[in-house]
C-alpha cells in the first residue's frame, strides 16, 4: 500500500537536494533496481502483519480462556505470512541473481552480522535508487534518522531525537538488523553499551547503531569493501 505522506516526503527531500547540487542529467534506474524495490516493498507488507500477528498470538497465550482453536488459527496465519515472505524473498533473490551488480551488493550487506537475505533485500530496493552522489550524511538525512531538536520558547529543551522526516522504508528495514547486530556483534555491541553507559536511552542507542550502520553501508557500497566492525567502534582496552 502506498504511503502518499511518506512519498511526498522522500519527494521533497530528494528537491532539496537536487536545488543545492551541481546540475547532473537524471538516469533512470536499472529495470532489475526498480523490480528489486518492487519486490522489498511488497515483502514489507507482510513483514509487518506478521509482527503484528505475533505480538497478537503472544497476548491470546497469556490467558487461559483463550479457545485452542483461536490459538490454531493465530498460528496458521503467521505460517502463511512466513509462506508468502519466503515465496517474495526466493523471486528476489532470483532476481538478483540475474545482475553481478546486485549480486555483490548483496553479498557486501549479508556480511554484516544482523542483515540477512531479507532486510539486504529490503535495504537494496531503497538505497540503490537513491542518487549516487549523496553523501553518508545526506544518506542519515534522507532515512530521517538525523537528529532533531526540539524547543518551545526560551524555557523549554527537550533532548533531541531523530528527524523521522524521510524515507520510512530504510528506517525499517535498518530496525531488525540493528537490534541484532548490537547482540551479536562484539564492536557494534560495545558501542551501544558505551551510549547506554553515558546516558542514551536504549531506544536512542538503537537509533544510533542504525545511522551508524547506514554510514558503513554508504562506505561499503561506494568503495566496494566488505564490512569491517573494527572501524565500526574501536573496543577500549581493558584497564586490568
Amino acid at each position: 500500500m502506498k504511503n502518499s505522506k511518506t512519498d511526498a516526503v522522500d519527494a521533497d527531500t530528494l528537491a532539496e537536494y537536487a536545488a543545492r547540487m551541481d546540475f547532473v542529467a537524471w538516469t533512470r534506474p536499472s529495470n532489475g533496481k526498480l523490480a528489486l524495490r518492487s519486490f522489498s516493498r511488497r515483502i514489507g507488507a507482510p513483514t509487518g502483519q506478521k509482527a503484528a500477528c505475533k505480538n497478537h498470538l503472544h497476548a491470546l497465550a497469556a490467558t487461559q480462556e483463550t479457545p485452542k482453536a483461536v490459538l490454531r488459527d493465530a498460528k496458521l496465519a503467521i505460517t502463511q505470512l512466513e509462506k508468502r515472505i519466503g515465496q517474495l524473498t526466493a523471486a528476489a533473490l532470483a532476481l538478483v541473481a540475474l545482475h553481478p551488480e546486485l549480486g555483490r551488493t548483496l553479498q557486501l550487506l549479508v556480511g554484516i552480522k544482523g542483515i540477512a537475505e531479507t532486510s539486504a533485500i529490503a535495504l537494496m530496493g531503497e538505497l540503490l535508487l537513491l542518487p549516487p552522489n549523496l553523501s553518508h550524511r545526506e544518506w542519515v538525512k534522507f532515512a530521517g534518522l538525523d537528529p532533531k531538536a526540539f524547543d518551545s520558547g526560551k524555557s523549554v529543551h527537550k533532548k533531541s531525537r531523530i528527524s523521522k522526516a524521510g524515507n520510512r522504508h530504510i528506517r525499517s528495514a535498518l530496525y531488525m538488523p540493528a537490534l541484532s547486530a548490537k547482540q551479536h556483534d562484539p564492536h557494534v555491541k560495545a558501542y551501544f553499551d558505551h551510549l547506554v553507559a553515558n546516558g542514551k536511552k536504549p531506544l536512542q542507542g538503537v537509533c544510533a547503531v542504525m545511522r551508524k550502520l547506514l554510514h558503513a553501508i554508504h562506505g561499503m557500497l561506494k568503495y566496494d569493501k566488505p564490512f569491517d566492525n573494527t572501524r565500526f567502534y574501536t573496543i577500549p582496552v581493558s584497564a586490568g
